[in-house]
């Protein structure tokens, strides 16, 4: 009896792959659907521009962003004291101590 039921599992070991390719090689091919969808995206742009104010100190960012004014006068601006220079932003121009960078005086466009 022992060696019938050895026999029988050795039997379904052996056959079990050979069952399991059968039936992938019988099986219908999987049929796959592709869909594209288009999507649209609205992005909301805010442009949020510094209010200076006087004694504030900039960042070296800051300062890296800003033209430097040499023509003052072009400007109709007064001439810089010592340490100081005019710095353009978009229309507005800025008093900064060179050093520091501390807003000194600032002048919206004209």
């Amino acid at each position: 009896m022992k060696k019938f039921f050895a026999i029988l599992l050795s039997a379904t070991v052996l056959a079990a792959p050979l069952a399991a390719q059968a039936q992938d090689h019988h099986s219908p091919p999987e049929r796959t659907r592709t869909v594209t969808r288009t999507v649209t995206v609205q992005k909301k742009v805010v442009v949020v521009k510094p209010r200076w104010s006087k004694g504030h100190r900039m960042t070296a960012a800051e300062r890296r962003r800003m033209a430097e004014v040499r023509d003052y006068r072009r400007y109709r601006l007064s001439a810089p004291p010592r340490g100081y220079h005019w710095v353009k932003v978009d229309n507005d121009f800025l008093l900064v101590g060179i050093a520091s960078g501390v807003i000194s005086s600032f002048i919206v466009a004209r």
